[in-house]
């Protein structure tokens, strides 16, 4: 009879398929490197098949390794929702979901879609991590989180995630009332030589927003790029430039920014996504955020 599977040796070889080497991989479990070798090893021994191959610098799976990295992915991923569901249970807290949430997001945005989640009956403890695109896809390929919530699908991605459309808007510009007064007559003519607040050329937005202005021959003046749109909001709510912003936001950007539309860029349009990994039980809160239709998920709660 063949001896039952050990899971530390398969966990081993879970988080170092995930490092691509050994010394990484005995840095994130805190052991020797030559622990995490021989006992990769045995596992390998035991299931009668090599798991891991050299590629230059790193240990790929092979194929036979790629398909026990998918379970032993779905094997802990299960156990750390056990041992969530247990702790929550025995605290009488509800369910966690982690959620990532990418830096070129509106942040009012993220709220309008996590609203589904925090009024449901039985609401989950959302922890919520803001961070760069790629780094919180990874994380989630590594089930550190439950949820990504971007401004773009996770395309060519070798990691198996997929990527949900929950929303979808028109843009407009936005300023504070004195720069709004000054370059919104006949919009967009008065754009010519307007300050602008605009995202960074890696976000999914400033292709379509840079096509816009050359379509109508403006050339604004770009004052500042960011990443981040809140940071991108805060010093357009400081008077130092025109910014874009999703239009169906006006009261929310007037309130928190004290900027008013100067006009709405229709062809524009901003999608938005939640980014899952694979998993055979999916949280019922994530479940009820991706039931929600499209056209209605970034719409106020109190509309629906």
């Amino acid at each position: 009879m063949k001896p039952q599977l050990n899971y530390r040796h398969l966990h081993y070889f879970w988080i170092t398929a995930q490092e691509g080497n050994f010394t990484r991989a005995a840095e994130r479990l805190g052991v020797a490197v030559q622990t995490v070798s021989t006992q990769i090893g045995l596992l390998e021994r035991s299931l009668g098949a090599t798991l891991l191959s050299p590629q230059g610098r790193r240990l790929v799976p092979t194929e036979t390794g790629r398909i026990a990295l998918d379970y032993a992915g779905q094997i802990f991923q299960l156990g750390e929702q056990l041992r969530r569901s247990v702790e929550d249970s025995a605290r009488d807290k509800p369910p966690r979901l982690a959620v990532g949430i990418s830096d070129a997001l509106p942040k009012l945005i993220a709220y309008r879609l996590l609203e589904t989640v925090l009024a449901l009956p039985e609401p989950a403890r959302l922890v919520c991590e803001e961070g760069d695109f790629d780094d919180l896809v990874a994380d989630l390929a590594r089930h550190r989180l439950d949820v990504v919530l971007a401004d773009r699908a996770a395309t060519g991605s070798h990691l198996r995630v997929h990527s949900h459309p929950v929303g979808e808007c028109e843009m407009a510009l936005f300023g504070t009332p004195a720069l709004a007064a000054q370059h919104g007559a006949g919009f967009p003519e008065g754009l010519g030589d307007a300050p602008l607040l605009l995202p960074t050329r890696d976000n999914a937005l400033r292709d379509r927003l840079d096509h816009w202005f050359a379509a109508r021959g403006l050339r604004p003046r770009i004052v500042c790029e960011f990443e981040d749109t809140a940071l991108l909001m805060t010093f357009g709510r400081g008077g130092l430039g025109l910014f874009p912003a999703p239009a169906l936001l006006a009261g929310e950007i007037a309130t928190q920014y004290g900027a008013v539309p100067v006009g709405e860029m229709a062809e524009v349009r901003e999608q938005f996504y939640a980014i899952t990994a694979e998993r055979r039980i999916r949280h019922p809160a994530l479940e009820a955020m991706l039931a929600r239709s499209p056209d209605r998920a970034i719409q106020p709660a109190t509309s629906s």
